[in-house]
């Protein structure tokens, strides 16, 4: 007779919380996430699937609880910290999307005040031809309405300069600010920005909005 076998946990299984809402929600509550397997030891025998990775810095915790609600929306990979893993690793995905806050507003080089500043002079040596690469940023638009978003356009910059395709740019006309680097020449923010100070109401929204844009350009889990 065949011995029946208990199933167990797959390695490096995750439990999600639920989110609750937008508004409101502190620093304290972000879920510390263990580490999880590289891509191609999840993978497995069989075909292979298209994986995301999500990359992000930040410093007040907003750009990774974002990250959380877009990885809800895509299905990407588990959201890491730019400053926490190989740059290489970014290689080893199908398609990226990054974000990134703005902190030393009015600056050249080095926007972001985060991990991204010591990482992004490496990204042109990355292997991106041809990968997806949509990219998202947290601004101020009412106390810092000048510089809005500016990092965002220093790592879609970089990333493009990796050859990597950029996609996910986003229409400027519902946002009140006053001048942003993140504006292309067609009037487009160069992706997605997001404003937890002024208009975290909004949030929801706009990435759902984006993640299904993001899904026809070529930016699917």
């Amino acid at each position: 007779m065949a011995a029946t076998i208990a199933a167990r946990p797959l390695p490096g299984s995750l439990q999600h919380c639920r989110r609750t809402s937008f508004r409101g929600r502190q620093r304290s509550q972000l879920v510390v996430r263990p580490s999880i397997p590289s891509r191609r030891s999840r993978r497995g025998p069989g075909p292979c699937f298209a994986e995301i990775g999500l990359f992000f810095s930040t410093s007040t915790g907003h750009t990774e609880e974002v990250a959380s609600f877009i990885q809800e929306e895509l299905g990407t990979a588990e959201p890491q910290e730019i400053g926490e893993v190989e740059l290489s690793s970014l290689e080893e995905y199908d398609g990226l999307v990054v974000g990134a806050p703005t902190w030393n507003t009015g600056a050249d080089e080095a926007r972001s005040g985060t991990a991204w500043d010591d990482v992004l002079a490496n990204i042109a040596g990355l292997n991106l031809k041809g990968k997806p690469v949509a990219v998202y940023g947290l601004g101020d638009a009412i106390g810092y309405g000048d510089y809005f978003c500016d990092a965002m356009e220093e790592v879609y910059r970089n990333f493009e300069e990796a050859g990597a395709k950029m996609i996910g740019h986003w229409p400027a006309d519902d946002y009140e600010h006053s001048d942003s680097k993140a504006l292309l020449s067609d009037g487009t923010f160069c992706g997605l920005p997001l404003d937890q100070d002024n208009e975290d109401d909004k949030t929801e929204g706009r990435i759902k909005a984006w993640a299904a844009q993001l899904k026809k350009e070529g930016i699917a889990a």
